[in-house]
């Protein structure tokens, strides 16, 4: 966590300097509609939630010390753009490979979308309220059980490290260009 946050200034900077909203609205929009026609629990969750941030592409590699980042797009209930964000993380540890995988945040209410901003950055994982969604998750998400918290749905996994953590990941927003 110390290397994330010595580094996560600077790395904001430099990526928001040359990323592109329309480049990163129209990723992340094709990647969430890829994961509703997958997952009707997705759609259903979608549906439900105050705000859905997608990081459609995020890379990570590691050689004992790893870092992995990408860049995401906020949308609100009628699927505007409302913000764009980076994920970024460093880890140290005993770990090797290389991936590349997506994920989408369901925000399932207004607090959870403000609080992405509240501290000038949001640390995935230090809230209990965050459930990653699986096959066995997704089968039992109903309107009942969906009222509170942050849900994440990994996608399009590819690589050569096991599992996917979001825990240590941070994720700021960004004010790319056009």
């Amino acid at each position: 966590m110390l290397l994330s946050n010595c580094a996560h200034e600077p790395v904001t900077q430099a990526n928001e300097a040359k990323a592109s909203g329309a480049k990163i609205a129209h990723d992340s929009r094709v990647a969430l509609d890829q994961l509703y026609a997958q997952n009707p629990a997705a759609r259903k969750l979608g549906r439900q939630s105050a705000g859905v941030l997608v990081f459609p592409r995020i890379y990570r590699g590691a050689f004992v010390f790893g870092a992995e980042g990408g860049n995401g797009a906020l949308f609100g209930r009628d699927r505007s753009v409302t913000g764009f964000y980076q994920t970024a993380g460093a880890s140290y540890g005993l770990q090797a490979g290389v991936e590349k995988f997506g994920y989408a945040l369901f925000l399932v209410n207004r607090n959870d979308v403000r609080n992405l901003d509240a501290a000038g950055g949001w640390e995935v994982g230090t809230s209990p309220s965050l459930v990653v969604v699986d096959r066995g998750v997704a089968a039992t998400l109903t309107t009942k059980t969906i009222d509170q918290g942050v849900y994440a749905f990994p996608f399009n996994q590819r690589g050569l490290m096991a599992g996917i953590s979001l825990k240590g990941s941070k994720i700021t927003r960004i004010h790319p260009g056009h």
